[in-house]
């Protein structure tokens, strides 16, 4: 039995036939005639020295030899495709795909964008809003901006500003409470995206940091960051802000933050790419535009008195 591996098209003609399960399906999709897509199916048999399909009425069926072949095949068709993707990708200085979460996309990236897209018009942005894991060396995607524990191993990672969490509400709302303790009668909204952090930032926790022994455990609770705030910003109570997604709105006054300690959680954003990735002119512009964005609002930060969520655990 030969070690070399068969031609490219017989493989490819296998690959499709057993994607379909159909001889004429697989012609169809490969743009050539059955007869010469069942003539690739044959010189692969012969090169492997048994058969793949076996041929039925009106059908056909992967034999044991095709059912072991099948799934090595189309990973590897699958990493060509990706491969070939990413070449093709580094050819191109102008289209730029970003994934981020949806509340960072929601709350950070969308009231900002126009001035990226002022400074760069040569720059083609393209956005998706998704949590889902991605391989930046396979994916067509360019940039993830991630938030959480991660090693980032392999990639190129820039760690962006420390998220912090503390009370915000609107102007109407921080007159009505106006200090830490007549929180405890106030409307809480709880944030539950940040319920895995590990220590906890939570209302307990900040409440602790205050002197102030509260558990609370009743308001409306939001799955999504992004949700949380607006409802804080309709008025409907105060919420645990987290910097990335509050920073704007305190900037501009919709929100305040009228206590000064905020919880540090010990966790940052990342700006991840590619590991040599990061000379590309979209990538490289895109992340010197995101840190001096940050630099905008630092003075938000610098109002505050960050302490570290780790020292008000509960014992």
């Amino acid at each position: 039995m030969p070690d070399r591996l068969p031609p490219l098209t017989a493989l490819r003609a296998f690959d499709a036939a057993a994607r379909h399960m159909s001889f004429a399906k697989a012609a169809e999709e490969l743009h050539v005639t059955p007869a010469a897509l069942s003539f690739q199916i044959k010189s692969l048999e012969e090169y492997l020295g048994t058969q793949v399909f076996r041929r039925l009425n009106r059908a056909v069926e992967l034999t044991e030899a095709g059912k072991a072949l099948a799934p090595g095949i189309s990973d590897g068709f699958q990493s060509f495709a990706a491969a070939w993707r990413s070449a093709l990708r580094t050819q191109d200085n102008q289209t730029l795909t970003v994934t981020a979460g949806p509340a960072f996309t929601a709350k950070w990236l969308a009231p900002r964008l126009y001035d990226f897209a002022q400074a760069h018009p040569e720059v083609e942005l393209r956005f998706s809003a998704s949590l889902k894991m991605v391989d930046l060396g396979r994916d067509p995607i360019d940039v993830a901006i991630r938030f959480g524990y991660g090693t980032d191993e392999g990639l190129y990672s820039v760690p962006l500003a420390m998220e912090w969490v503390c009370p915000v509400m609107t102007p109407e709302l921080a007159a009505r409470f106006p200090t830490p303790e007549s929180l405890k009668d106030a409307p809480l909204i709880f944030d539950d995206s940040i319920s895995f952090l590990n220590p906890r930032s939570d209302w307990e926790v900040w409440f602790r940091a205050m002197g102030i022994p509260f558990a609370p455990s009743h308001g409306p609770r939001f799955s999504q960051a992004d949700h949380a705030v607006d409802a804080a910003l309709a008025g409907v109570g105060v919420v645990l802000g987290r910097r990335a997604l509050v920073v704007k709105d305190i900037d501009d006054g919709r929100l305040v933050a009228p206590f000064p300690t905020a919880l540090d959680t010990g966790v940052r954003f990342r700006f991840l790419c590619a590991q040599g990735s990061e000379t590309r002119p979209q990538i490289a512009a895109f992340r010197d535009w995101i840190i001096a964005e940050i630099d905008k609002t630092s003075h938000v930060t610098d109002a505050l008195t960050r302490v570290p969520s780790s020292e008000y655990q509960a014992p």
